[in-house]
């Protein structure tokens, strides 16, 4: 027997529910962390494969620290479009925790609207490094790429961002139920 299976009234052993069917917005939440993990791999290989030829091989990978730079700042923009939904990043709750759950979610819808605000803002001025950055003709050093696409890339993180901080606002006031939010333990 596994763990999560149970004993029916007439004996039958029966195995886990059937996991709920994801909406529409859940898959988009999904594809947009995996999009953020996809990043994270990126990154470590570039530094995996940087080290491991410069150790082993005394060769050094032409824009590798480059790519390693413009790689990191895509993985942070994603990384803010992934934690910002799930509210998993590092939160300091020490007046949430000890009110009621009502508070707690005007609390939560409070936050998220300005999380929502300042993550627009910024979205917004990106833009423009963008354009300036395509209009400058900036390349990389040693090969010549052109460094606007990593610009890009990274701004469609913040866009992706903005994007699950509305759904989780519209969530936290029309549907609460459809948040998944760790379970905190409120404090004692």
């Amino acid at each position: 027997m596994t763990a999560n299976s149970e004993v029916s009234q007439d004996g039958a052993i029966t195995g886990p529910p059937e996991p709920a069917r994801k909406n529409f917005m859940d898959r988009f939440i999904d594809s947009i962390e995996w999009v953020a993990a996809f990043f994270v791999g990126v990154v470590a290989l570039n530094t995996f494969l940087a080290v491991f030829m410069r150790k082993f091989f005394a060769v050094t990978i032409p824009d590798y620290y480059n790519f390693g730079q413009f790689l990191l700042g895509i993985l942070i923009f994603w990384g803010i479009a992934a934690t910002s939904y799930r509210g998993t990043h590092i939160t300091v709750d020490l007046v949430w925790a000890n009110v009621r759950p009502r508070y707690q979610r005007w609390i939560d819808i409070f936050a998220t609207l300005v999380l929502l605000f300042v993550v627009t803002v910024q979205t917004y001025t990106l833009i423009d490094k963008v354009i300036d950055t395509k209009n400058g003709h900036i390349v990389t050093m040693d090969l010549g790429v052109p460094i606007w696409p990593f610009f890009l890339v990274s701004w469609l993180g913040d866009v992706s961002a903005v994007l699950l901080i509305a759904i989780r606002t519209w969530r936290l006031i029309f549907h609460p139920e459809e948040i998944h939010d760790a379970k905190i333990k409120t404090a004692e």
